[in-house]
């Protein structure tokens, strides 16, 4: 291929000739390809002539400004050959015209704009010069590519239409999603409200005290102190027999008994392990703190709740005792559980999860707060109590195997001051008993055939009934036959004339007997009532027995002689103390009780309801029977002492009976007898009455008594300092008169 010329080459009508169509004659006005190639962005000039030859400036002859082409581009593209600029004018486009036509002129480096056509411009007129192609022109062998024609666009759909559309959706929407938020915040707002929030939350409970038990100074019998409870998690103790030795001495606790109960084991009926189990329960704070301070892998301690009992086995049998979740089991605990047990209360509030199980602030967060239970304050007196209790074991255990029982109530108020058991147990460690029946209250459980105590109602009722009067007299057998069964007298009369003091200080079977047939058995069984036999008094305990009395249509033959002198009768020794303490109260039968009222845990107090009271006796009836009741512990004539003399209280005038009956157990007659005295000081105007049973297999319990009654109503008289009785004024007693 020859060299190319730096200049290019133009035909006549001013187009760019290539070396294969420079001889091509073209139309004026119409461009082609080197049309296109007429402009040079390099700012150089193309001379218009006929036929001749174009050349470029040679590059000697340009500026080594390498920005000119440039700054000519912004000029217009004119520039003068030294350097000069000239500006571009519509003569100079002319000019380049003639120029063309009329030969090669100097050379001008022109830039020319995009040709714009104008409407009004022909059609033969000349176009602007073609920018010229930086690429290397193709070979004239290689065709021409074709133009493609330009594809028509495709029809575009009507906007507004889309528009309507969207915005419809877009508001149903919209509305929809407020239905629902309105529905969710009028008609949905409790389900939704604490959505979640029960996962989160953590419950406390706040245990509430179990309230106390006071006697009547306000003296803790029972109450529940702050303790621990010891626990393991048998899935992480390391070494069960190890972590036994350590606990063993602070617990109290044998070994292998602690070991196993750290021995590993699933829940019954399920693949569940155990991961708790007691330990110990009620331990003390300090013994606690020693056992945490160990740092044992599985063991813990929680806050628990001890019942502690001062006075160990003081009133125990009255008191009863709780398990080891502070319910009562049996007595006062038992019987009052609804009213000494708290309600706890809990703490629920909002935690986090993980490493955040911490309360959450300003989170949920509710607190109900515990309420202790209330206090039972009783009639008891806790150093008559006491040395009621010492006394009764003192008396008792002169007689083998035998069980005692003591009551002690104040007059007129009806309220107990004293009941003992013995045996007794202490109420802080109930298993440690010989027998359960140790934990008996044997004031209303102990059902006994009170034999002559009985006598006192008989000669009360026949009083009140006008049978007989204080100055009766008649001649008393040695023996007297009912249905077929003979009853005699410890002190035969042998039929001598016997007054009624006479006929109680020497406790007459037969003259007892007489008086109680011309009463008759309607009259005796309804005075029985009266006096509180045949159902329970409704102290307080619970499991109180009510006794039995034999009605009178089911009354034998010889009925008619044991009722009389209280055979074929049960009775508890509450029940018998409560109605001579209606003797000693001019007549008036008053309900025994034992709580004197209720301390709530805010400090109000409310008076236990009033006891029951009926008029059994008339004033003077009672007085009467009373004062011929002191024979019993006065008379000692020829004829022998009375057989209460042992019952008399230096210095105060008493008056009272004595009883010898049988113990009945399960409706079955125990062997063996039962002792009793009953009395009451001073009698001129009584203010206590005591009541002593003693049963033994073996006989004696009426040997031990008496005394026993005689040092428990000493003791009580100067316990609450009453003044002792003008015993120079006591009655004077004939047995037989003349």
């Amino acid at each position: 291929m020859p060299p190319r010329s730096d200049d290019p080459r133009r035909d006549a009508t001013g187009s760019r000739r290539g070396s294969s169509r420079g001889s091509e004659p073209r139309e004026p006005g119409l461009g082609g390809i080197s049309d296109a190639r007429a402009y040079t962005p390099r700012g150089r000039t193309v001379r218009e002539g006929g036929g001749a030859e174009q050349r470029r400036t040679p590059r000697s002859n340009r500026s080594g400004d390498p920005f000119r082409p440039a700054l000519q581009v912004l000029d217009g593209g004119r520039a003068g050959r030294a350097g000069t600029r000239e500006p571009v004018t519509d003569g100079a486009r002319s000019g380049r015209r003639s120029t063309a036509a009329g030969g090669r002129a100097g050379v001008v480096r022109t830039v020319s704009s995009r040709p714009v056509r104008e409407p009004f411009d022909d059609d033969d007129e000349d176009a602007p010069p073609p920018r010229r192609r930086s690429q290397p022109r193709r070979p004239a062998a290689q065709p021409r590519r074709p133009v493609r024609k330009p594809r028509r666009p495709p029809r575009l759909g009507d906007p507004r239409r889309r528009l309507r559309l969207g915005t419809v959706l877009a508001l149903a929407l919209f509305a929809s999603i407020g239905v629902r938020l309105v529905y969710l915040q009028t008609v949905d707002t409790p389900a939704y409200a604490d959505g979640g929030l029960p996962n989160r939350l953590a419950v406390v409970e706040l245990p509430a005290p179990r309230g106390a038990i006071l006697d009547r100074g306000g003296e803790p019998l029972a109450h529940s102190v702050e303790a621990r409870y010891v626990f393991a998690d048998p899935t992480r103790v390391k070494d069960r027999f190890a972590t036994a030795r350590l606990l063993s001495p602070l617990l109290g606790v044998p070994v292998s008994d602690l070991a196993e109960k750290m021995r590993k084991r699933t829940l019954p009926g399920t693949d569940t392990p155990l991961q708790f189990v007691y330990l110990a329960r009620g331990v003390e704070i300090g013994t606690a703190k020693k056992i945490m301070a160990l740092d044992l892998a599985g063991i813990n301690v929680h806050r628990d709740e001890r019942r502690e009992v001062p006075g160990g086995d003081l009133a125990a049998n009255l008191i009863g005792f709780v398990s080891q979740d502070m319910n009562g089991l049996e007595g006062l605990e038992a019987k009052y559980d609804d009213v000494l047990r708290g309600q706890a209360g809990k703490r629920t509030y909002e935690v986090g999860l993980g490493d955040l199980a911490a309360p959450i602030p300003g989170g949920y967060s509710r607190t109900t707060q515990p309420q202790p239970g209330s206090s039972l304050k009783l009639t008891v007196d806790r150093d008559l109590q006491f040395m009621t209790q010492r006394i009764l074991a003192k008396q008792t255990a002169k007689v083998k195997g035998s069980v005692g029982a003591a009551v002690i109530i104040e007059v007129p108020s009806g309220e107990v001051l004293a009941q003992a058991s013995q045996p007794t147990y202490d109420a802080a460690n109930p298993t440690k008993v010989g027998s359960p029946a140790d934990r008996d209250d044997a004031a209303t459980t102990f059902v006994v055939d009170p034999g002559s105590i009985h006598k006192a109602i008989t000669y009360g009722a026949a009083l009140q009934e006008g049978v007989i009067t204080p100055d009766t007299t008649f001649p008393v057998a040695n023996t007297i036959v009912r249905g077929g069964v003979t009853f005699r007298d410890t002190h035969p009369a042998d039929g001598r004339t016997m007054s009624i003091p006479g006929m109680l200080a020497y406790s007459s079977n037969v003259g007892t007997i007489e008086i109680a047939e011309k009463l008759g058995k309607d009259r005796l069984f309804d005075y029985q009532k009266r006096f509180g036999l045949g159902q329970a008094t409704g102290e307080g305990m619970p499991g109180e027995a009510a006794g039995r009395l034999l009605p009178p249509d089911q009354w034998s033959g010889s009925a008619y002689g044991s009722v009389p002198i209280g055979h074929s009768v049960d009775a508890t020794p509450l029940q018998m103390a409560a109605a001579y303490a209606t003797i000693a109260n001019n007549g008036t039968y008053v309900q025994p009780h034992l709580v004197k009222e209720t301390i709530g845990a805010d400090g109000e107090r409310s008076p236990a309801a009033a006891p029951t009271t009926r008029s059994v006796l008339s004033p003077a009836n009672a007085a009467a029977l009373r004062r011929m009741m002191e024979a019993v512990t006065t008379v000692d004539g020829p004829d022998g002492p009375a057989t209460g003399l042992a019952a008399a209280v230096p210095g105060y005038r008493v008056a009272g009976k004595t009883g010898t009956g049988l113990r009945y157990d399960g409706g079955k007659q125990q062997p063996g007898e039962v002792g009793s005295f009953i009395g009451m000081a001073p009698a001129e105007n009584p203010r206590y009455v005591v009541a002593v049973f003693v049963w033994s297999p073996g006989g004696g319990g009426g040997a031990v008594a008496a005394p026993a009654f005689r040092e428990m109503m000493g003791f009580t008289l100067r316990h609450y300092r009453v003044p002792p009785s003008l015993t120079n004024k006591s009655p004077k007693f004939e047995v037989f008169p003349r």
